[in-house]
């Protein structure tokens, strides 16, 4: 007989594009109350590798990594941590546009997982209007390595 299994706890991170600082720190510490302390922020990374969000965001881009210390549901976790996540897009943007993107996902054993509002052959749909995809996967042999559609 088969059995169900309830999928392992995974590591929130979040993933964030912005020019402005100040917003970045602010929206920092709003994720910190929400979904508990951080104990991994990444390094300010120049965002090079594509002008897609220059109309809407302008140029000069960084990106940035954080994770949360406690380990989260996968299911209902990327769901929560999404919408946060159009929330806090929302009620920071000016004029409409966006002046910080937030790309919330999990990191398990065996993979990364990002959430979208897009759906595309490759995303599954995961309730409440929002996608998932798996974005990175690891294998002992070759580390963690992407698909086509994985930004560099």
């Amino acid at each position: 007989m088969l059995k169900r299994v309830r999928p392992a706890n995974v590591k929130l991170i979040f993933g964030f594009l912005f020019s402005d600082t100040g917003i970045y720190k602010k929206i920092r510490s709003l994720l910190e109350e929400q979904f508990g302390p951080i104990d991994y922020e990444s390094e300010r990374i120049p965002f090079t590798y594509t002008d897609y969000y220059t109309d809407e965001m302008g140029s000069g881009l960084i990106r940035r990594f954080i994770g949360h210390r406690y380990l989260i549901d996968p299911h209902r976790g990327l769901i929560e941590s999404k919408l946060k996540a159009l929330e806090l897009e929302n009620r920071y943007a000016q004029n409409g546009k966006r002046r910080i993107n937030i790309d919330p996902g999990y990191l398990s054993l065996s993979k990364l997982v990002l959430s979208s509002t897009k759906d595309f052959y490759h995303r599954i749909y995961i309730g409440k209007g929002l996608f998932a995809e798996v974005t990175l996967n690891y294998t002992r042999k070759d580390g963690f390595s992407g698909y086509p559609w994985t930004f560099p």
